[in-house]
């Protein structure tokens, strides 16, 4: 029988923090299994100790790892398990090695442990694809040197390993490398000496959010049903700024004393320091009465369905964004969005088609796009429709699934 595994292996699949990277990595495997194929997910056991677990008939195994600096803190290791750790994981090396029936390897992540998968592929003379999800050509300085910031003044002692799986190597010799956004897309090609590049954006499955209740969503929060909600629900993490937008709504609602305005901000907090600063800016404006902040909830449940439904804009005020996973999300609950003009979602959302786009950072340009949004009559709709419009004709998991798979051939015939 032809091998049918499929090994997806991002650097952590924690559902409770869910991310970006797990909706892509999660719902490729759902649309790999319905196709007949066997997607698994092999990872690190960072944000999430469970050894190996069933989530939705996907299989999951994590392995033990370490980051290799010396004399790391707890709070340094948590804080690197939140994003960008550059970890180590031999234990996966070794069982990626030892894997049978495998067809395609295909990494998540970069740096140590995308080579340990790609070289565990280049040993079993097996297919190797890696998917950028924005964390190489598209990363602003600022955002590089956070990521790194907790291993700072750290001797590391990895290094070795590095050169060992030719983490260095594994873009130029990948036998595809996927980018989800656009602008990572076309800095890869003019960045990578081969034609291997291939542009893949992120899908929804628009039937799991068609459903949600409103009036549900609403009285969880203590809103009313008349009142004008704005929301974000993504990470809490200076890329998303969320700063910026508690400032222009502060700045909204003094232009509209007379409306009942709410604003939701939810996700998982990748940075608690960020979070207390939002909550700070929350009570300088004197806006806490109508300001919910709430935990990350569970990706697609009925609670995340809810509460999107119980908004009435989506803002997603990025400082970066490779894509913009949760503008579909919004699009497929009925909403118009209002977006930063950075990225991904340059390519994504047409400005006064299926969004409103606003200039990063600029407090008052997306004040402005709320007012209109709170004042312009049938223009929320009419964004709305178009966006829910694209994503059932453009960004259907089932459509990226199709486009993958016909990738995935193409680097099968570079292994016969």
């Amino acid at each position: 029988m032809k091998p049918d595994r499929i090994l997806h292996v991002p650097r952590r699949f924690a559902i409770d923090e869910w991310g970006g990277t797990e909706s892509v990595v999660f719902h490729l495997c759902e649309e790999q299994q319905r196709a007949g194929l066997r997607p698994e997910i092999h990872t690190s056991r960072a944000l999430c100790a469970t050894p190996s677990e069933l989530w939705r008939d996907i299989p999951i195994r994590r392995y033990r790892y370490c980051y290799p600096f010396l004399g790391l803190s707890p709070e340094e290791i948590h804080a690197l398990d939140k994003k960008g750790g550059n970890l180590l994981s031999l234990d996966l090396f070794g069982h990626l090695l030892a894997a049978k029936d495998v067809r395609i390897y295909h990494a998540h992540v970069l740096k140590r442990m995308g080579g340990s998968v790609f070289t565990a592929a280049r040993l079993r003379k097996k297919p190797f694809v890696v998917t950028l999800h924005g964390n190489i050509f598209d990363v602003p300085e600022a955002e590089a040197a956070s990521i790194v910031q907790a291993q700072q003044g750290h001797f590391e002692w990895g290094r070795p390993f590095g050169a060992l799986f030719r983490s260095r190597a594994l873009l130029n010799e990948a036998d595809a490398v996927l980018c989800v956004g656009h602008s990572e897309y076309e800095s890869a090609l003019k960045h990578l000496p081969h034609d291997r590049v291939h542009h893949l954006p992120n899908g929804v499955t628009p039937e799991a959010f068609e459903n949600g209740k409103r009036d549900a969503g609403r009285a969880s929060l203590g809103w009313g049903p008349d009142d004008l909600a704005f929301g974000c629900l993504s990470r809490i993490d200076p890329q998303k700024n969320q700063l910026l937008l508690v400032d222009a709504f502060a700045d909204l609602a003094a232009r509209l004393p007379g409306r009942s305005l709410r604003l939701l901000l939810g996700g998982p907090c990748t940075d608690q320091s960020y979070k207390e600063s939002i909550v700070n800016r929350i009570a300088e404006r004197g806006i806490a009465d109508r300001v919910s902040l709430i935990p990350a909830v569970v990706a697609e449940s009925e609670t995340h369905r809810d509460l999107l439904s119980a908004l009435d804009c989506f803002v997603l005020p990025s400082r970066h964004e490779p894509f913009g996973i949760v503008v579909l999300e919004a699009w497929a609950a009925g909403l118009p969005v209002i977006v930063s003009d950075v990225g991904g979602l340059q390519r994504l959302v047409a400005h006064e088609s299926d969004g409103l786009r606003f200039p990063s950072g600029n407090v008052e340009a997306l004040a402005a796009a709320m007012l209109r949004l709170a004042t312009e009559t049938g223009l929320g709709p009419a964004l709305a429709t178009e966006g829910l419009r694209k994503t059932h004709s453009h960004y259907t998991w089932k459509a990226v699934s199709s486009q993958l798979e016909q990738i995935y051939q193409a680097a099968e015939a570079r292994h016969p």
